[in-house]
């Protein structure tokens, strides 16, 4: 364990703990755009500075480890103003679109030019003017809203492990795009959506969920559909209608992270093909009818086939799509009520 301080507080952490993590939990809030727990620490945005006694420079909270008998100061003066100044630089090449951005109220970057007061910015000069690639029906790219931190770099190489985009070219034309600088594209991108999970700002969009102000959204936590994981997220709910999903990090399966079909395929919901009634077939042709109406059917008929044929004449083909506890309880039914191991799954095929 190493002693140190921090903020005239005296803690204690394991060694090799980063200055950042270390205030965790202690009420002490450093801000930071590219740093974040799942992900290597990269030192990118600087926001994160510090003031340590004996340091020559303010360095990064976020990649210091720190050291015994360290003093470290979060908020001072000459901190505040270095803070300031990396959002000033950070706006000078930024749109100034905040009131029709659709991360209003859910941007990390306008959240602190809040906290510290920065309505603009002093520094002057050329504009990005990278075209938006809005060629997928599922992410909107905005280069020009990007301020390099990297996240959706890492999570995509460190975390998805695909790669799908790096960082190109060099100084002012710099950005994080894919392999030619071509638009996002099954060929290379899974469409997990993590990159957008990460992105602070109004860079990366889902565009299922645009056109919507935070406030306007319910959020309802329920279990992926898609198969027996178990995976959680928020249901994004506008005006009795879901409109999308976001992932929740109190989720105990999953975390952040959701495959393509948990974060985007949710639209199924609305399909005109889906079934959404029991159907009972009446002379070769299906009639809408009463969930009782239906299950008494299917009771009545199992009792009557087992009387007659016997419990092995019975079996059940189950689904992925249904968590583990719905196949166990179905499962559970054929074994105990109807007596045949008679079961088998889909995705055995």
């Amino acid at each position: 364990m190493v002693q140190l301080e921090i903020n005239g507080i005296a803690i204690s952490v394991p060694a090799g703990t980063t200055i950042l993590e270390a205030v965790k939990g202690s009420g002490i809030e450093i801000p930071n755009l590219c740093y974040d727990k799942d992900l290597t620490a990269v030192g990118a945005c600087r926001l994160c500075v510090v003031k340590v006694e004996g340091f020559r420079n303010l360095p990064a909270a976020c990649s210091t480890a720190v050291q015994e008998g360290m003093r470290v100061l979060t908020e001072d003066n000459e901190v505040v103003e270095a803070r300031k100044t990396i959002l000033e630089l950070m706006l000078a090449n930024h749109p100034n679109d905040c009131m029709t951005c659709e991360r209003t109220g859910n941007c990390r970057l306008q959240d602190y030019c809040y906290i510290y007061g920065i309505k603009s910015s002093p520094f002057s000069g050329e504009k990005k003017e990278f075209p938006i690639d809005s060629v997928n029906h599922l992410i909107e790219r905005d280069h020009n809203k990007c301020i390099l931190c990297g996240k959706c770099v890492r999570v995509c190489s460190e975390v998805q492990v695909i790669n799908a985009t790096e960082f190109t070219d060099r100084g002012f034309y710099t950005k994080v795009t894919t392999p030619f600088d071509k638009p996002l594209d099954t060929d290379y991108c899974r469409f997990c959506g993590q990159c957008i999970e990460m992105c602070p700002t109004g860079a990366l969009i889902n565009k299922q969920i645009k056109g919507t102000r935070p406030w306007e959204i319910k959020k309802v936590r329920t279990t992926c559909p898609f198969c027996g994981t178990g995976c959680n997220f928020d249901l994004n709910i506008k005006d009795g209608k879901v409109i999308g999903v976001s992932a929740n990090e109190n989720s105990p399966v999953n975390g952040r992270a959701l495959c393509v079909k948990g974060r985007f395929h949710t639209d199924l919901i609305y399909s005109p093909d889906r079934v959404t009634k029991p159907l009972i077939r009446e002379k070769g042709v299906l009639k809408e009818t009463t969930w009782e109406k239906a299950l008494n059917y299917v009771a009545e008929n199992l009792s009557r086939i087992k009387a007659e044929y016997g419990p092995d004449s019975i079996a059940a083909l189950s689904s992925a799509r249904c968590t583990i506890e719905d196949n166990y309880i179905m499962q559970k039914f054929m074994r105990a009520v109807v007596g045949t191991n008679n079961v088998d799954h889909c995705a055995r095929t």
